[in-house]
């Protein structure tokens, strides 16, 4: 398995666990971080022994988002050409979008588990994953409005489709800061545990249920999710006829259906 400067990588079976493992910094997301998480998924896509990704931060919170350090670097870059300046900046903002593109067109599902801040960039990243979780004392903002600019990496995209369109623009205008508990009434997270711990056990213990399924059907289902997301339901019927048409032909619908007659649990490939 790769090393990474900025991210821990386990498997546990055939479950991922990607920490970020930068809490002497709040677990900040540098420049290493943006290039490691597309690699870490890329990984993932090509191993099929991983069936689910959890991504959790490694101390005492999640992440801080953005480093201040990658971004005052970026300005001191700048020229004195503001057409020079603007192709750059959207440049690099294009390549962070496309760090977190690869979590939410990742092929198997990818689970958040958030403690302590989850920031500015964090909400974007958690914003692609599939599900989220947190303990209680959790802290969620959006905080780039406090920063004098707009969340750029996914945030207003992602987030009118988990928690609806009022709630992220009071969130989104505001960075007011939302722990565990509103965050588990809005539909930002799914559920809250009382501790880190008891969060990771139980995050992990869901991934492994989801990985007992098949494989091709779980991603079926995710790919007809994101699909339907972005287009009509006409358009959502007619792409999981065309799908279906082929993935119902798999051994993996014998075994599921054989398994469920006999009340056994089915052994699906990878």
């Amino acid at each position: 398995m790769p090393e990474y400067q900025t991210l821990l990588v386990e498997q546990h079976d055939k479950v991922a666990h990607v920490l970020i493992n930068r809490p002497e910094k709040v677990n900040a997301m540098n420049a290493a971080f943006w290039d490691e998480i597309v690699q870490v998924f890329g990984w993932v896509d090509q191993t099929d022994s991983v069936r689910v990704v959890v991504i959790s931060g490694a101390g005492k919170h999640f992440s801080a988002g953005i480093d201040l350090a990658m971004l005052a670097q970026a300005a001191a870059g700048m020229t004195t050409d503001i057409g020079r300046n603007a192709e750059r900046i959207r440049r690099n903002i294009l390549r962070l979008q496309a760090s977190f593109n690869a979590i939410d067109q990742c092929r198997k599902p990818v689970i958040a588990a958030v403690h302590g801040y989850c920031l500015g960039g964090a909400i974007d990243l958690i914003s692609a994953c599939d599900m989220r979780y947190s303990t209680p004392d959790a802290q969620f903002s959006i905080k780039e409005i406090d920063m004098g600019m707009a969340a750029d990496v996914g945030t207003l995209q992602r987030l009118p489709h988990l928690i609806g369109d009022g709630m992220m623009r009071e969130l989104a205008y505001t960075g007011r800061m939302v722990d565990g508990h509103e965050a588990a009434r809005i539909g930002l997270v799914n559920r809250t545990w009382d501790s880190h711990a008891e969060l990771l056990e139980g995050v992990l213990a869901l991934a492994a249920e989801i990985a007992s399924k098949s494989p091709l059907a779980i991603r079926g289902t995710k790919e007809m999710i994101r699909y339907s997301r972005d287009h009509s339901v006409e358009d959502g019927l007619n792409y999981i006829a065309s799908w279906n048409a082929a993935m119902l032909q798999s051994e993996d619908l014998k075994l599921a259906m054989t398994a469920h007659m006999s009340k056994k649990s089915a052994d699906f490939a990878d």
